[in-house]
């Protein structure tokens, strides 16, 4: 059982957040659904909670109205080990969205997400500070990230 499980609030869009994600995600499921009856706030039949899973991920989602909205302050860092991984992502994720630099992106439900290459952290970490600084300096001029890109940096010089 997941101790710590990511809650997300929406305004009526639970639903369909859900099942945007998990379209995209492999190995991922609706795991409940809770809809309001007769007496809820929400109009009968809509949906009040749901339980999903990404990548084994659980993460609940609640339609719990207007009060809230969502902030760059948390995101899921989603890791890519190759650039069609990337790609995919990033097209599927930032659809109706709003892009940002060195790969985060706002999808079209606010949630925030950085669609990040497993190679950045090695290649930003590298003893040889100025190999670091070229793959940072390229790494701000970036949108989506590109590992091919990120990698010539790395080796110029």
């Amino acid at each position: 059982m997941q101790k710590i499980t990511p809650f997300l609030w929406f305004d009526g869009e639970t639903e369909e957040a859900m099942n945007f994600y998990t379209s995209i995600f492999k190995n991922s499921k609706v795991t409940d659904v809770m809809r309001y009856g007769e007496s809820g706030p929400g109009p009968k039949g809509s949906v009040m909670s749901a339980t999903f899973e990404l990548e084994g991920q659980e993460f609940m989602a609640l339609n719990g109205g207007p009060m809230f909205q969502f902030s760059p302050a948390i995101s899921f860092f989603v890791k890519c080990e190759t650039q069609e991984e990337i790609d995919r992502f990033w097209a599927k994720l930032s659809e109706g969205g709003e892009i940002q630099q060195c790969g985060w992106l706002k999808d079209k439900f606010g949630v925030s997400w950085q669609i990040i290459p497993n190679v950045l952290g090695k290649l930003l970490q590298d003893k040889d500070a100025a190999k670091a600084n070229r793959v940072m300096q390229a790494m701000l001029k970036m949108k989506k990230l590109d590992i091919g890109l990120l990698k010539q940096a790395h080796e110029q010089g």
